[in-house]
């Protein structure tokens, strides 16, 4: 187990470091414009949006709007790294800019999973309902979790699915349901399991830390 752990998270590190990498060299040019990491943020929430409603037209032609909802769901997430990438690289990061960044991420993220459980509702399932909106739940908390850590002056990172392995099982799921609606579930199936894994994943590492650096008088026992 702990063998296949470490072999997970060493790949998550190689794909991470090399999604950050190119998404630094993207920007080299934009940042030398007047575009700045606030107008990809809010492009990035909007496009995001706009995948959720398509999405929702789904009944009138499952393979134009799931596939339209799914590339236009990539772009916005796609901006989405760009704006840390470009405030980086153009010197332009911000408190308020950070705070939007990861606010509308939620945004997108939560009104897209939104949009699946309507349309789960709407084909009468009640249980991959349930697990849509377990997974918005979920997928606030993996968030949550490491901005409370963070705030506290710890590590909250760790887990096997932070935002860019939701944003590819979403993104797959919406590709994959004009075969089957089964292939849709099954991904917000997986996106929930892997979601609520991570939360547990991050507080025992916060827990941990506070062992490490402070003893059982490091944890508030309630």
């Amino acid at each position: 187990m702990r063998y296949s752990e470490l072999t997970l998270q060493r790949v998550k590190e190689g794909y991470t470091a090399g999604a950050r990498t190119l998404a630094s060299r993207s920007v080299t040019g934009l940042a030398r414009t007047r575009v700045t990491p606030n107008v990809l943020t809010t492009a990035g929430v909007t496009l995001c949006l706009a995948a959720a409603a398509l999405a929702m037209f789904e009944n009138r032609n499952e393979i134009l709007f799931y596939w339209l909802a799914a590339a236009v769901f990539v772009v916005g997430s796609v901006l989405d790294i760009l704006d840390g990438a470009l405030a980086r690289a153009g010197g332009k990061t911000t408190p308020f800019g950070a705070f939007l960044d990861s606010t509308t991420d939620r945004v997108g993220e939560g009104a897209m999973l939104g949009a699946i459980g309507l349309i789960f509702a709407r084909h009468h399932d009640t249980i991959a309902l349930a697990f849509a909106m377990a997974a918005i739940a979920g997928s606030f908390l993996v968030s949550y979790t490491r901005a409370r850590a963070e705030s506290i002056g710890l590590r909250g990172d760790v887990g096997i699915g932070s935002r860019a392995e939701r944003v590819v099982v979403i993104t797959a799921g919406l590709v994959l349901a004009p075969l089957s609606i089964w292939l849709l579930e099954g991904a917000i199936y997986l996106l929930t399991l892997t979601a609520w894994i991570t939360v547990v994943q991050r507080i025992l590492f916060v827990r941990k830390q506070l062992l490490v650096s402070g003893g059982p008088n490091g944890i508030d026992e309630r």
